[in-house]
């Protein structure tokens, strides 16, 4: 037995050996093929196909133009280079044994593919390329904090024709659209504007927004005051609008809109090179917006103008400059409040009709918005580089008139109408980095130093009356309530005008210990100073604001985990306390601990994050039964984010996204606004071959029920909505169809306002 156990031990132990020889034969035998692909201009080209012509082995080029491919077995192979609007470009390469075969390619321009190209050259959905969200070129992979990234081309699937409809591709992101009109975007328990454009501060405090100009919306998840400041992040994150930019070659492209609810929608987007050297380049953005609510009273008028200028005056230095100028007409939400007596515990026990309104449409608004926008990039060395910015933006309302329900039962309202204007907000801001590399021994350094001064200006008039005597049964007969009827009693009062500055000096490191490991050291110190004015006393406030990150590449270039330490603060003026005494306050801090993990694999069609945060604020301001304030306050946000965008094969693409939330204030009472569960779906197929152009795709969003007040009684009740769409695109034009709210759902949004029913949207786009 024991000379059968040698026998029988030694043959397993030649089998492994032969084995052993023949994987590392087999390894020793096989040979690499990697290299770079650049556009026409030079620039790296992303999402280029690359194969071996004739057999099924190929891969996707990276955002920096790169590509590789592994255990390419000895031969002489034809390499075949695509990307729709370039020549289909060959090269023959040899593969030697054990050795690494290096291309570097540029993709020419063809004449017979040109008209495929739309406007500019399509991105993946899956791409998170961005300089803004570190300010600095990270790879997502490399970056310890979580963003959602969503492209032009996602919302053109959707024929999404409002920032509602888009940012709800992002994780846990739900819109609030306000009384006062400004948009809201609420995720990890906490509600911010969409704030930031190409980085800088802006604002939709009044003013509509339109997506004629947007390239893509980055939404940052988590407290990012260390890199953004206060004004433009709250503890949730930060919302950033990224407008087109100018290219280098001649493309243009029309597009009409039209719907339910009398929707009529034209926008144009022209880009041209200005000269024969393509060293000055322009595009502009036309958008023409009409509709009616679904109500029986209530529209909607938006008309933007949105032109961008490229100047490159030499190889180092390269101007930018745009504007967007909006104008807009319509009417406000409803702000629906509910008295503790009334007996209603959400929207759906009001015996209203889901499409009625008790205000007529001349209570409108009409608002605008001008914004500008300057940036001077100079190439300092190979390493450094400096980008200085300026950007302005002015909201003026002339009017908007707001109105206000007191439900005192299920079926009787009363009526309370408010005028908000004249008013103007001015946001200057003025920006500096310095973004350089370099080493200390092994250690590799991408260090970030900025400086940023901005300037707020605003003047304010307003006026609201009292509640109307007429209690309105809603079961019985009544006329909607006309503007005359609110001017003959509303009283407008001016406030003086208030200006504000904000100096701030941040910087952040990223170290790279080993070319797996790296950690992020962030510091923001922050200076603002609001100065008295008549009625109101003015102070100064300090804040520091530190960022930690640390990123573990599990898999080089496709896997890594990371944790994070962020923080966020609101400044808080002083207060009058009840007995004549002054509380000086601190500003108020977030920090957040987070930690996760993100892939990037099989060859760039999947792009996954996951990550489990906890959100502390605990000097937070509260009062007390006699008025008094204090500053001991806990709130804390935690819970749980995903995402996963894929692209398994040509044609088809899948967006989802998942998050919970659990947000607390003095660890009872659930904070208002803020549901627990929301996810989102997504997911379309384009025929590759036969009918060629030809898609198809369905969706989903479910938003969890949640509370408008801190008592928790009354509450909005959650919802589901489904979505389909169908269109066709063709080289030189497009339709596409989409079906919204197909199973009528009936849902309100935070302030009680019923949402829109089952609707459709039809959609032309020629391209030249």
């Amino acid at each position: 037995m024991k000379y059968l156990n040698l026998k029988t031990s030694r043959f397993l132990s030649l089998i492994c050996l032969l084995f052993s020889i023949s994987t590392v034969s087999a390894q020793q035998t096989n040979g690499k093929i990697k290299g770079t692909i650049t556009t026409s201009e030079g620039d790296p080209a992303a999402g280029v196909n690359v194969v071996l012509k004739n057999s099924k082995y190929g891969t996707v080029t990276n955002d920096d133009g790169t590509f590789e491919l592994n255990r390419v077995k000895p031969n002489t192979y034809s390499l075949q280079i695509s990307l729709t609007g370039y020549e289909t470009t060959e090269q023959e390469v040899v593969v030697a044994e054990s050795e690494t075969a290096n291309v570097n390619l540029q993709l020419k321009v063809s004449n017979k593919e040109l008209q495929e190209v739309v406007i500019n050259s399509k991105k993946s959905i899956l791409s998170k390329k961005t300089d803004y969200v570190a300010r600095m070129p990270l790879k997502n992979l490399e970056n310890p904090q979580v963003y959602s990234v969503i492209h032009k081309e996602l919302l053109l699937e959707q024929v999404a024709v409002n920032i509602e409809t888009a940012i709800r591709n992002s994780p846990g992101t739900v819109p609030v659209t306000y009384p006062s009109g400004g948009i809201g975007i609420t995720f990890r328990g906490f509600t911010t504007g969409v704030n930031a454009r190409n980085g800088m501060e802006t604002s939709t405090n009044r003013s509509s927004l339109d997506l004629a100009n947007v390239e893509r919306i980055e939404v940052l998840k988590g407290p990012s005051g260390t890199l953004f400041g206060s004004t433009v992040s709250s503890f949730g994150g930060v919302v950033n609008l990224v407008t087109k930019k100018p290219f280098e070659s001649f493309a243009s492209e029309v597009s009409y809109t039209a719907g339910s609810f009398n929707q009529n929608r034209l926008t144009a987007d022209v880009n041209t090179p200005l000269n024969k050297e393509k060293t000055v380049l322009f595009r502009v953005n036309l958008a023409y917006d009409n509709a009616k609510s679904f109500l029986d009273h209530g529209f909607s008028k938006t008309i933007a103008f949105a032109p961008s200028l490229t100047f490159k005056a030499s190889d180092k230095l390269t101007f930018n400059i745009d504007a967007e100028l909006l104008s807009s007409n319509n009417t406000r939400r409803t702000y629906n409040r509910y008295d503790a007596a009334s007996g209603i515990t959400n929207p759906g026990d009001l015996k209203i009709g889901y499409k009625k309104s008790l205000f007529y449409e001349d209570n409108d608004a009409k608002t605008s918005a001008n914004k500008f926008f300057a940036q001077a990039e100079y190439q300092i060395s190979e390493n450094w580089k400096s980008t200085t910015l300026f950007s302005f933006m002015g909201e003026n309302v002339d009017r908007s008139y707001q109105t206000y329900l007191l439900w005192t039962s299920p079926t009787v309202a009363a009526r309370r109408v408010g005028n908000w204007g004249p008013i103007y907000d001015n946001y200057t801001n003025i920006q500096e980095n310095i973004n350089g590399q370099f080493a200390t021994g092994s250690i590799k350094h991408k260090l970030l130093l900025g400086a940023n001064y901005s300037f707020n200006k605003s003047g304010f008039s307003s006026g609201v009356t009292a509640y109307f005597p007429d209690l309105v049964d809603v079961t019985g007969t009544y006329e909607p309530l006309r503007r005359k009827d609110v001017d003959a009693v509303l009283t407008q009062t001016a406030y003086p005008v208030s200006t504000s500055s904000t100096f701030s000096l941040y910087a952040s490191d990223v170290i790279n210990f080993t070319d797996k490991l790296s950690a992020m050291l962030s510091l923001r110190v922050d200076n603002f100073d609001l100065p008295a004015t008549e009625g109101s006393e003015g102070y100064k406030q300090t804040s520091l604001s530190p960022k930690l990150g640390l990123v573990y590449e599990i898999v080089k270039d496709q896997v890594s985990i990371f944790g994070n330490y962020m923080n966020g603060f609101q400044n808080s003026a002083p207060t009058i306390q009840p007995d004549a005494t002054k509380l000086i306050l601190d500003p108020i801090y977030a920090v957040q601990y987070e930690g996760g993990i993100k892939a990037e694999a099989f060859n760039k069609k999947l792009s996954l994050t996951a990550s489990y945060y906890n959100i502390t604020i605990d000097n937070a301001i509260r009062s007390d039964a006699d008025g008094f304030t204090f500053q001991d306050g806990e709130q804390i946000s935690k819970g749980v984010d995903f995402e996963l965008i894929a692209n398994p094969f040509a044609g088809l693409n899948i967006v989802a996204g998942y998050a919970y939330n659990d947000n607390r204030v003095e660890k009872v009472s659930k904070a208002i606004g803020s549901p627990e569960n929301v996810a989102n779906f997504w997911t379309t197929y384009t025929f590759q071959n036969q009918l060629k152009g030809l898609g198809i795709g369905a969706g989903a969003n479910y938003v969890d029920k949640s509370y408008m007040f801190e008592d928790n009684v009354f509450y909005i009740p959650s919802y589901t909505t489904y979505n389909a769409t169908v269109f066709y695109d063709q080289p030189t034009w497009r339709v596409g169809v989409k079906f919204n709210n197909i199973s009528n759902e009936k849902y309100w949004d935070f302030y009680g306002n019923s949402q829109a029913p089952a609707n459709f949207l039809v959609n032309l786009t020629l391209k030249f």
